[in-house]
């Protein structure tokens, strides 16, 4: 590891604990002199509250910092080779100041048995911690620039292998100024008659195979010139955001997660769809009341319609509930239909114009209405609100090998795909766009496709 890469590393201790020791000295001062930043908030005396400066300094502001230096620590924001992007760090900043006032509250609600001394000193505190240590981390990351800029600090690296470098690492490592990408060599030797060789700090290996001739001289080349060795494993290419390493005992493993949503990111995203579907249920209940009727008046019973479909991991069937809008025996009449398929991409069938809807139903399909009775499905956790489009068994049996990747997730009640096009993209865009959802999945992602339904729905854009 590069001197300066330690020494930026190691400053962002000290200046971490400046800037809460700042951030809790300004607001104490805020306080003192009753200026508040919220607008129109009743502020009683500071001294009726607030204990003296050298007290203050003495048993909140001086632990104030040390617990914050651990709870930093603990989320890795002291790490002396920075990989994470700028976004990411300045997130855990604002996480660790959030974490720390959790912290402070429970010290003196369970342990001194009594509240703080002012809460909006703590609203106060917290913003500026934040505030100051992404500023004064932003000031050092600048004066790091500038020392690559002059060639202090930057690591130098070359691939090795029989592949070439994948395009996204290339790039990446020719646009950091962190590093200085000295080209790809497809053996050791080329490697060796490199003017350069002398300089290297890190060598990709683009071709590890265990137990090769060739890889054993690379890594132990590396190990006597004292320069780092990485090796870039073949699925890289496909999967690259994807991969993992795991310990089972002492041996690394490296672990393909299909999807964010392993671990916690399922937790929390089923538990927003318990607490939406409930909470879309009520509120929409008296709307679903009117459907009924006026399903009952156009048809007839029965009210729903029940459809198996493929869940979970693609092994498991359940019954998809919509509300009706076909006439009844609808499902015998589609092989009449076949021939005026107009979904000859893939394995779906759609009809335009189908004879066999109702009055009620276009106008159930034109607003997407018909849909609504699967928040059940998504109560009882056959499904989610956002997910995958639910294809009929028969479909799947269709379904080429990397088609399957979409049982990943949970199907959704809406999607990527269903607010892109809805019934107008090909069943190759609509895959595509369904395997983008689950390898980037988040749960801000979830909250902006729910929004855009509610837009696309409106608008009546690709209903059919």
């Amino acid at each position: 590891m590069k001197k300066s890469e330690i020494l930026f590393g190691i400053l962002r201790v000290p200046l971490d604990a400046v800037a809460v020791c700042a951030a809790l000295l300004l607001s104490y001062s805020l306080r003192d002199a009753q200026i508040d930043l919220i607008p129109r908030l009743q502020l009683l005396e500071p001294a009726e509250t607030l204990p003296d400066l050298f007290t203050y300094v003495q048993f909140f502001v001086l632990p104030g910092a040390a617990v914050f230096l651990v709870l930093a620590a603990l989320l890795k924001l002291y790490a002396l080779r920075l990989t994470a992007s700028a976004w990411n760090e300045v997130g855990r900043i604002i996480i660790t100041a959030l974490l720390w006032l959790v912290c402070i509250m429970a010290w003196f609600f369970f342990v001194q048995k009594q509240l703080f001394y002012s809460r909006i000193l703590l609203v106060h505190s917290t913003f500026f911690i934040a505030l100051f240590i992404i500023l004064l981390r932003s000031m050092l990351v600048l004066i790091q620039r500038s020392f690559l800029y002059v060639g202090i600090g930057v690591r130098y690296v070359a691939s090795v292998g029989k592949t070439h470098v994948h395009t996204y690492i290339k790039n990446l490592l020719e646009n950091d100024q962190r590093y200085c990408f000295l080209g790809h060599f497809s053996s050791l030797d080329e490697l060796r008659k490199c003017t350069d060789f002398h300089m290297l700090d890190t060598v990709f290996h683009t071709s590890p195979h265990p137990g090769d001739i060739h890889t054993e001289e690379l890594t132990e080349f590396c190990r006597s010139q004292h320069i780092s060795y990485a090796c870039l494993p073949p699925v890289f290419a496909d999967v690259p955001h994807h991969l993992c390493v795991e310990y089972i005992g002492l041996l690394p493993v490296l672990r393909y997660q299909p999807t964010p949503l392993d671990g916690w990111g399922r937790v929390l995203k089923r538990g927003m769809d318990v607490t939406l579907s409930c909470a879309l249920f009520v509120v929409l209940f008296p709307l679903l009341l009117i459907i009924v009727f006026a399903i009952v008046c156009d048809s007839g019973f029965p009210i729903f319609y029940v459809s198996q479909r493929i869940g979970d991991l693609g092994k498991k069937r359940f019954g998809m509930v919509k509300f009706r809008s076909m006439t009844q025996g609808a499902d015998k009449m589609k092989k009449e239909f076949m021939t005026k398929n107009h979904r000859r991409d893939g394995p779906l069938f759609k009809l335009r114009n189908d004879p066999r809807v109702t009055r009620a139903g276009r106008v159930l399909r034109r607003w997407s209405l018909d849909e609504l009775p699967q928040l059940w499905n998504v109560f009882l956790g056959n499904m989610a609100l956002v997910g995958p489009r639910p294809h009929l068994p028969e479909e799947v049996q269709q379904y080429e090998p990397y088609q399957c990747r979409v049982f990943a997730v949970r199907p959704g009640l809406t999607g990527l795909a269903q607010i892109t096009g809805r019934s107008d993209l090909s069943f190759d865009e609509e895959v595509r766009l369904d395997l983008q959802y689950i390898e980037y999945w988040s749960p801000w992602l979830d909250v902006w496709i729910l929004w855009r339904t509610i837009v696309v729905v409106l608008s009546k854009k690709g209903a059919d």
